[in-house]
């Protein structure tokens, strides 16, 4: 008996590996087995995270801090950080043959490296002598490395993948840059213009190539044309021209190449993926395959797939179990062979959504009353199309309500109105839908309604009481319901269909969006790191106006710089907060003229560095993601849907042969019962989808 549970927990781990796609190639020997196991549950994985977390948030502490704390304080938090790395790592190398643990030293390297800086660092700090915690910069990569962060990596991999034809395109940029800048140079530069802060206009080379690469944002349109335009209308020809070449055609060369190449990787990481998932499945299949008389072939019972199906997912029904099981016992066998166990990865991805039948709670209390003539025409008048209608056109009058003056008491006190209509709504529904179905997990839209409703009656009523007492008004209480009144607009989304289909698109592509979103936190955090080791402290804001330095930024080289006068002063470098915010708004190369100003001309190539990063390479990769993802969702809800079992069975079983097909969207609308379990009916509503969640 041992070594068929054995047995049974080598084929859990493996089919759950080709569930979630995990392509890690671990010892099968019990030991290394229940270990993997242990190594793969949600509590160690939280935990780990939390631990990334805290490590990064570090820079919050660390000078130059948002919130200061001692140096001896930080170390330990970031020593207790590696301590939980070195363990995760540690019980990794457990796992898997040592062969492959050495193949990837990246974590160990990190870590170590965090190690020898953190003693230097320390160290120098105890004798008063200046230095850099360089080894910042590898916090994120934590988060890239953990065997967890393989979407991550595979972003990351795309990024390197489309790089080669970037740089060529980038090539042929950077020679029209500089052919357009030479081209300035000699049309402008010997006309003794001047720019808008009286500085020689178009004299030297390299500001000229600066200018222009500026230009292509579009930050400083139309500013660095002015004073051409202004000396003669013709020199606008010029600038035109250059816009139209470089910022439209060659960024848009730019996503094409980007869209192109990822599109290229897109499906040799979907094969890939497709050849693991087939491995592990044959894998589980080979370690439970049975004999069976009358099977010419090695067969598996239902009820080791049974068992198989509870330990990789408990939480799914019987009922549930069974319709999987019936789609890959098509023949209604008792058995299935090796090319029907293999979809069971697939089929454990694809989520039924299943809604029990229950009466209405008011029902069973008052059945008389509730199956009344009067009740059932409440009820009809609920279910039809004019009460949907009705309520939106309230919701589109209640919008310019909205924008009137909030000062004229008709409009103020109309909001008690809408209010007292959107609680009358919500009160109608509940009375003729089941309150538990209309509150299910899946019913997105009705949470939405009911929370900004009932949120916006609360901060209302607060707002009120707290004019009323003494005629003190909370500003924060305001904003909140002027915020949550606008929100309430959002429902007359949900009745537009096509604007439905867009939201539910970008709601099922929501996390995968969330991995590059990852990927740019990463990215950001390494240049907030830099920027704040090469500015901080170079420019500074005064909260109080009156202060004698408030003028220019506390840096006597910002006295009469544009810098200080448009009052740039908080976007600067002296600590992690404010430089993430700087970041954003140097993704269009703004605000960096007054930091080379306060340093060194040369400073422009670190924010032209991050433009190059972050906006070339790194947003057109999440543009042609995007893409790909919402042309593939958006095509799928526009398809016929399915509406029998026979068509789901066969849907389904084309999936697994063509697995592309499956995992890049397919959804499949269907009706099941199953008699046997009246307590617990599988009843899909023509509004229920079982859906083929992605495996990016």
């Amino acid at each position: 008996m041992p070594g068929v549970f054995q047995d049974f927990a080598l084929a859990t781990v493996f089919v759950s590996d080709a569930q979630y796609n995990r392509n890690i190639h671990f010892d099968s020997s019990p030991q290394a087995v229940r270990l993997y196991l242990l190594y793969n549950h949600w509590a160690f994985k939280v935990l780990l995270y939390f631990f990334i977390m805290v490590n990064l948030s570090l820079a919050i502490f660390e000078e130059p801090a948002v919130f200061l704390l001692p140096l001896w304080a930080t170390m330990l938090v970031e020593l207790l950080c590696l301590i939980v790395f070195t363990a995760r790592l540690v019980h990794y190398a457990k796992v898997i043959p040592p062969v492959k643990f050495w193949k990837d030293p990246k974590n160990i390297c990190i870590i170590a490296l965090t190690l020898v800086d953190m003693i230097i660092y320390g160290s120098l700090e105890a004798a008063k002598i200046y230095c850099v915690r360089w080894s910042r910069v590898l916090r994120p990569l934590l988060l890239v490395n953990v065997t967890e962060g393989r979407q991550l990596r595979r972003a990351f991999r795309s990024i390197r993948n489309a790089l080669p034809q970037i740089f060529y395109v980038f090539l042929l940029f950077m020679f029209s840059l500089l052919v357009f800048s030479l081209m300035a140079l000699k049309l402008l530069g010997k006309r003794n213009l001047k720019n808008i802060e009286g500085y020689p206009y178009f004299t030297d080379y390299l500001e000229i190539v600066f200018q222009l690469y500026v230009l292509v944002t579009t930050a400083n349109s139309p500013d660095v044309m002015m004073p051409a335009y202004n000396a003669g209308s013709l020199f606008t020809i010029f600038f035109i021209l250059y816009i139209l070449i470089n910022t439209y055609i060659f960024m848009s060369v730019f996503l094409a190449v980007v869209y192109n190449s990822y599109k290229k990787y897109l499906k040799e990481e979907i094969r890939q993926l497709v050849r693991a998932k087939r491995y592990k499945m044959a894998r589980a299949f080979d370690v439970l395959q049975e004999q069976k008389e009358g099977c010419s072939q090695p067969v598996l019972t239902q009820a080791s797939w049974n068992h198989i199906v509870r330990q990789v997912r408990p939480d799914i029904t019987d009922a549930h179990r069974d319709l999987l099981w019936s789609v890959c016992d098509d023949k209604n066998q008792g058995v299935i062979g090796k090319v029907a166990f293999v979809q069971l990865a697939d089929l454990l991805n694809i989520e039924v959504i299943t809604l029990k039948s229950r009466p209405h709670p008011l029902q069973n209390l008052f059945p008389t009353i509730y199956l009344s003539a009067p009740s059932r025409l409440i009820c009809r008048l609920v279910q039809h199309r004019g009460f949907v209608i009705a309520f939106d056109l309230i919701i589109l009058v209640n919008a310019v309500f909205i924008g009137l003056d909030e000062e004229n008491p008709l409009i103020s006190n109309s909001e008690w109105g809408f209010l007292a209509l959107y609680m009358l709504e919500i009160l109608l529904k509940l009375y003729v839908f089941e309150p538990r179905s209309f509150f299910s997990r899946h019913s997105f839209w009705n949470w939405f309604d009911t929370l900004i409703v009932l949120s916006a009656l609360i901060a209302t009523i607060i707002n009120s009481a707290l004019k009323s007492s003494a005629g003190y008004t909370s500003r924060q209480i305001l904003d909140i319901v002027f915020v949550l009144r606008v929100l309430r607009l959002i429902r007359v989304v949900d009745s537009i269909k096509r604007f439905r289909i867009i939201i539910n698109t970008l709601i099922r592509i929501g996390p995968a969006i969330l991995t590059f979103g990852q990927l740019i936190v990463v990215v950001y955090y390494v240049f907030a790191i830099v920027g704040m080791e090469l500015f901080k402290n170079k420019v500074k804001f005064f909260d109080n106006s009156t202060h004698p330095e408030h003028a220019y930024c506390g840096n006597p080289l910002l006295k009469g710089h544009s810098f200080a006068q448009l009052g740039y002063c908080k976007n600067n470098f002296n600590n992690v907060v404010s430089s993430f915010i700087l970041l954003v708004e140097l993704t269009v190369v703004n605000q960096c003229d007054g930091f080379a100003s306060v340093t060194h001309v040369s400073a422009r190539i670190f924010f032209v560095l991050f433009h190059i990063v972050v906006v070339i390479v790194i947003i057109n990769i999440f543009v042609a993601f995007v893409l790909e993802a919402f042309f593939v969702e958006y095509s799928v809800d526009k398809s016929q849907l399915q509406t029998s079992l026979e068509k789901k069975i066969e849907e389904l079983e084309l999936a697994v042969a063509q697995y592309v097909t499956l995992t890049t969207g397919r959804y499949i609308q269907q009706w099941f019962s199953d008699s046997k379990y009246p307590e617990d009916e599988t009843n899909l509503s023509p509004n229920t989808r079982i859906q083929a969640q992605k495996t990016r």
